[in-house]
């Protein structure tokens, strides 16, 4: 990377975007010491699986965080952003394991130990690709302070954080009713389990009475688990079963004798109003069980076939059982009917199969103590929500929260410490028991389930920086900054984080939530494989180039909000991208050619340029007693209104105003007015306002497009590779030049009214870009000013010859516009053929004429008036007026070119 010459012809983002990324890491720019000076800021990546690679939702992710660090370091703040990943413990054994299936092996056959030892090899050769393919989207992490979830740091933690809980007697292990995955044969945590709506169907079958009268009908989309049923619940309150309560009925095929209760829970309209109830295999029945004291079956094994339990069934899987029962019911004359029925049912997020809800002895973490900490936190603003409509849903969640399963039927993960004795009793240890402690408590055997991988990541804020040691880094950088991701996870993961963190130090974990929404395609659809949808970030790297990808996510990104993405959008950020390259060009071969800039910390400037400041590090400048000119003070004014709207996007988070701010300034105002005007002058005033601006421009837009800032700002500035301790992203943010001039805004808005109208004129007539017009004005007062101000600005930007004051209309062929309390007559003699004019305009007319009279038409019909919709009738009234103008001003014309 050789920034000292001048820029290419061509902007190419794969010519230096790896290789400037490259130097950037290599020469530590990346890197943050406690010690360092500045205000401490920090963040800690959301972890991705060990096993993931990058995605749309990821690069969002990481780019508004990236854009926040960068920010901080330039404002002078400490700022780390600490990367790592999470050892995934269900994608990983699967990921391992499908590789020993190809080998004709399995893990059971390497025994716990080697295969442990594999996944370990594995993580080694191919685990954190995701990391590496964040260098590519420019994340700027510090990356000398990579974790791990089980690292031997990381690891030490989570058994602390378990035995602390444990003796406290927040964590215990008890029969629950839990989310069971049968393929991967482990419990699941809720968050493990995705939702899918599927077609299925609803049995409505009989239980006959006791007694051998008819009994019940009862409803339900999982008939085989009428085989661990011990109840039939109705509503206390429904008439129709009033009598049957406290009567028996007998399960079918096992013929088990169960009462017919009364619970409030029942919903009285759905179904028959009566429910079958398995407390073993549904959490709404669970909930019955305890409050009736019910017994709870369990007819499952662990990858669901139907267990001893289920008597004839025995050994079937359970959606052959279910299609057997069925079968089995018509037989018996006690199938009513079965009709399609469609409904939501949990999956698991890893092995894609249907879970089942099933009774487990597993171990638990008790969170109602937790969770009141972390609402008071929330409710006193110790950690805020952005945007902050998020708060309600996270509070209200946490005041319903149910106790955390915790344990993982795994072999890669944290291993939970505990064993057992001979009479079952459970022994925690810190540390692993000594062959003296085994013997005398008489330890049979190591608990062998994991635990759930989210119980890392909860510590994941504390342990990055060094917990539980008291660490430099600990102690300057805790508790974090800000926590950057996406809004689905606030309960899951956002909570356990501030839930933990305050059990175990009593401070939160970070002090802002900063919620970005999902990165769905062009027209809101979520993006999905099966909707042939999805968007690859890599391919449109490099294609597009980080940059472009990075402002595309970001230019319709509100915070919360989901954010439609596009190819075009992206292809629209190389354009953007492409336009400030070739300003850069502009102002960097001008000024090169005026004088050139400061050498690298250098004393005084040569040739009279200070250029943006003593030393490019610092904030930007204008020496004293620079003369300026109203095109000057105007795009000063306007850099200040651009500077304010990205700071306060940045501030609250809000980074899409930021993003659409800048591309508004840099293409819409510096490169199609400022710099249109700054060709016409060779004055030192032009140049130092025009590399002041580019200067600080590249600062303010650089978080959100570092390499294309990077490069260009290190080429105005005559750096080379050999200048490694100078650079843009440790540069100073800056600061206000001027105030906004509402009067030079309001002079040159003048001069932008008149540019323009003169430009519609020269359209209208179709006038080649190389033809100049004379034009004759009149005006007085301001606008009389602001043409003597502008004239210049004026003939350069309309392409007019001779701009004269005039105190009258000329006579002759003229085309004439208003504009800033000003008349303007363009001469149209040797231009405009009159005879070929005129019939232009008549025909214009005539179309004009012909749409007045369609849509008058339609208001002289009283039927249209009366029936059509108000918004439509109101569209007619609206092109009246529109065509009216349109022929009054045609009417005009051909008048004037008829008497001319």
């Amino acid at each position: 990377m050789d920034s000292a010459s001048p820029l290419h012809t061509s902007y190419e983002p794969g010519d230096f975007e790896q290789s400037l990324y490259a130097w950037w890491e290599e020469s530590g720019h990346f890197h943050a010491e406690p010690d360092d000076e500045g205000e401490p800021f920090a963040i800690v990546i959301p972890p991705p699986n060990v096993t993931g690679s990058l995605h749309i939702g990821h690069a969002l992710d990481n780019t508004f965080q990236d854009v926040l660090v960068r920010r901080a370091r330039m404002q002078g703040k400490n700022a780390v952003w600490l990367p790592g990943t999470d050892h995934a413990g269900i994608a990983a054994q699967i990921v391992v394991e499908r590789q020993l299936a190809a080998e004709g092996t399995s893990r059971r056959e390497l025994g716990r130990d080697a295969f442990v030892d594999r996944v370990w090899e594995w993580k080694a050769e191919s685990g954190g690709m995701m990391l590496r393919q964040l260098r590519r989207l420019g994340a700027s992490c510090d990356w000398d302070r990579e974790a791990f979830t089980m690292d031997e740091s990381r690891s030490a933690a989570v058994r602390k954080t378990f035995c602390d809980l444990h003796e406290q007697g927040l964590i215990y292990r008890g029969l629950r009713l839990i989310n069971w995955d049968p393929k991967t044969r482990t419990a699941l945590s809720d968050i493990e389990v995705e939702h899918v709506d599927v077609t299925g169907t609803m049995t409505h079958m009989r239980y006959p009475a006791a007694d051998g009268g008819e009994g019940v009908i009862v409803a339900t989309t999982r008939p085989e688990t009428m085989l661990g049923d011990t109840a039939v619940a109705v509503h206390p309150d429904d008439e129709r079963y009033a009598d049957m309560i406290g009567t028996t009925v007998i399960v079918p095929f096992v013929n088990r004798e169960i009462p017919i209760i009364a619970d409030e829970h029942v919903d009285a309209e759905f179904g028959t109003g009566a429910v079958k109830v398995t407390p073993a295999h549904d959490p709404n029945d669970y909930l019955i069980g305890q409050r009736h004291d019910l017994e709870m079956i369990d007819v499952m094994t662990d990858d669901a076939a139907i267990n001893a339990n289920g008597g004839p069934y025995e050994g079937m899987d359970r959606f052959d059982a279910r299609k057997q029962i069925q079968e089995d019911l018509k037989t018996e004359g006690l199938l009513i009917k079965i009709e399609a029925y469609e409904h939501s049912v949990g999956h698991s997020e890893r092995s894609k199969v249907p879970i089942e809800p099933r009774l487990s002895d597993q171990w638990f973490v008790d969170v109602g103590p937790l969770a009141k900490q972390a609402i008071a936190a929330v409710s006193d603003g110790r950690t805020r929500f952005v945007p902050e409509r998020n708060t309600r849903g996270f509070l209200e969640w946490l005041e319903n929260l149910h106790d955390w399963c915790i344990s993982r039927q795994l072999w890669w993960g944290h291993r939970i410490p505990a064993w057992y004795d001979a009479d079952g009793g459970i022994h925690v240890f810190r540390e692993d028991p000594t062959r003296e402690q085994i013997e005398e408590l008489g330890l049979t055997h190591q608990d062998p389930d994991v635990l759930d991988t989210w119980f890392s990541s909860q510590l994941w804020p504390l342990t990055t920086l060094g917990w539980p040691e008291q660490t430099p880094e600990y102690d300057t950088w805790f508790p974090t900054t800000t926590l950057v991701t996406g809004y689905d996870i606030n309960t899951f993961w956002v909570s356990r984080m501030l839930m933990i963190s305050l059990q175990l130090v009593d401070e939160v974990p970070f002090h802002t939530v900063l919620n970005h929404g999902l990165v769905r395609d062009a027209t809101g659809k979520k993006m999905s494989k099966s909707f042939g949808n999805v968007i690859d970030p890599l391919d449109l790297i490099e294609e597009y180039g980080a940059d472009a990808l990075r402002f595309a996510l970001l230019r319709a990104a509100p915070p919360g909000q989901d954010v439609p993405l596009a190819e075009e959008w992206v292809e629209g950020g190389k354009r953007f991208a492409n336009k400030l390259w070739n300003v850069a060009r502009l102002v960097v071969d001008r000024t090169r050619d005026e004088a050139r800039f400061p050498a690298v910390r250098s004393g005084s400037p040569p040739g009279g340029l200070s250029g943006p400041a003593e030393a490019p590090g610092e904030a930007p400048t204008l020496p004293d007693g620079i003369e300026l000119r109203l095109e000057d003070r105007w795009i000063l004014s306007r850099l200040q209104v651009a500077q304010r709207q990205v700071d306060a996007g940045y501030d609250a988070g809000d980074l899409a105003p930021a993003a659409r701010g800048m591309y508004h300034f840099i293409w819409d105002e510096f490169a199609d007015w400022y710099l249109e005007l700054a060709k016409l002058r060779t004055d030192e005033a032009s140049a130092q306002v025009l590399v002041t601006v580019l200067d600080q421009a590249l600062r303010l837009l650089h978080p959100i497009m570092p390499f294309v800032t990077e490069t260009i700002w290190r080429t105005l500035h005559g750096l080379s590779d050999a200048d490694t301790d100078v650079t843009l992203m440790r540069s100073a943010w800056p600061t206000a030049l001027r105030e906004v001039d509402p009067e030079a805004e309001r002079d040159f808005q003048t001069l932008q009214e008149i540019v323009t109208e003169l430009r519609k004129v020269r359209a209208q007539y179709n006038l080649a870009a190389k033809t100049t017009i004379t034009v004759d004005a009149i005006a007085s007062g301001r606008a009389a000013q602001a043409i003597a101000t502008g004239a210049d600005g004026i003939s350069r930007l309309a392409g007019v010859e001779t701009l004269s004051m005039v105190e009258q209309a000329p006579d002759g062929l003229v085309g004439k516009v208003l504009a800033a309390g000003a008349e303007f007559y363009v001469s149209l003699v040797g231009l405009v053929d009159p005879a070929e004019e005129l019939a232009r305009l008549r025909g214009e007319l005539g179309e004009a004429s012909g749409e007045l009279r369609r849509a008058e038409g339609k208001l002289a019909n009283e039927s249209f008036v009366s029936r059509a919709p108000d918004h439509v009738v109101q569209a007619e009234r609206d092109k009246i007026s529109h065509w009216t103008e349109v022929a009054d001003k045609l009417q005009t014309q051909i008048e004037r070119l008829e008497s001319s």
